[in-house]
């Protein structure tokens, strides 16, 4: 990979941060909804943005 500029790197760091926080919000969500159909979905949006976030971070490796 490409040696990024520092702005690049706080840019990748920003959108894994909000990656992260999405993850976590949703789960949050989950943990706290009693249908379970619903609870589903949350938890599949929280799987979908935890892949997003492996991805990007396995690019920086």
């Amino acid at each position: 990979m490409a040696d990024l500029s520092e702005k690049e790197l706080s840019s990748i760091q920003d959108i894994l941060n909000q990656e992260d926080l999405l993850i976590k919000k949703f789960k949050n969500l989950s943990n706290q909804c009693e249908d379970e159909e619903i609870k589903d979905k949350l938890m599949n949006i929280s799987d979908r943005h935890q892949k997003h976030f492996n991805s990007i971070y396995a690019q920086l490796k």
